[in-house]
């Protein structure tokens, strides 16, 4: 330990006295460098064509004003019944239950809330999503939080109006594992018809592979 210590000190020494030396000529270049830099910089800022006001706010008027995509969403409001069976793990037993979510449009029709309640593990259950279509992005994105938890889940993906499917993806902490990690995972959300949809959550199982953890078939009642 002595003799590292030593040697650590030796060369401390040695490049103090290097950089004493060549003090003058280090300025010397960090002054050339520096000038350069700013001559670079002032080439670069001419060479960007600055945005009008008029075109930033029509920009900003997209980015705000509800779509088609908005107005879909706005179909899915109202109270839905939904029939819930889960998987701990592929081919394992599955676990059923039922729920109610209800589905309002806010803010002007530009996000969809959902509240949902039931039963799940034998105890009550009760969460809270919200859905956006992201006019700048051309996705969906989605945020959800539970009183299973306390973390927040946030995924996005494309809409596929031929097949009338949403797939989002995104990231969310295993629980039971209690190391913090997060695991990829997705959602299907598929609409049937106007009364009927399906929503399927996949995640990792035991063996890192994919699978269908949990299926959700929605029923509109009012």
């Amino acid at each position: 330990m002595k003799h590292l210590s030593l040697t650590i000190c030796s060369a401390a020494i040695l490049l103090f006295s290097c950089n004493d030396t060549d003090k003058t000529s280090s300025d010397t270049t960090a002054t050339d460098t520096t000038k350069m830099s700013s001559q670079s910089a002032t080439t670069e800022a001419a060479s960007v064509t600055p945005i009008p006001d008029s075109v930033k706010n029509r920009n900003w008027m997209d980015y705000m004003t509800p779509g088609e995509m908005h107005k879909m969403m706005a179909t899915w409001d109202g109270t839905w019944e939904g029939e819930t069976t889960m998987w701990e793990k592929p081919g394992g037993a599955p676990q059923t239950s039922k729920g109610v979510a209800i589905n309002k449009m806010a803010m002007g029709g530009r996000y969809q809330v959902s509240t949902h309640k039931g039963m799940m593990m034998g105890q009550p259950f009760e969460g809270m999503s919200i859905l956006a279509y992201d006019n700048a992005t051309k996705k969906f994105k989605s945020s959800w939080i539970d009183n299973m938890g306390t973390g927040l889940i946030m995924m996005e993906g494309p809409w596929d109006g031929t097949t009338k499917t949403l797939s989002l993806s995104g990231k969310c902490v295993d629980p039971m594992m209690g190391n913090g990690k997060e695991m990829e995972i997705r959602e299907v959300f598929r609409v049937v018809d106007d009364k009927n949809q399906v929503v399927e959550m996949y995640g990792p199982g035991p063996d890192g592979k994919e699978f269908k953890m949990m299926e959700i078939k929605m029923m509109k009642k009012s």
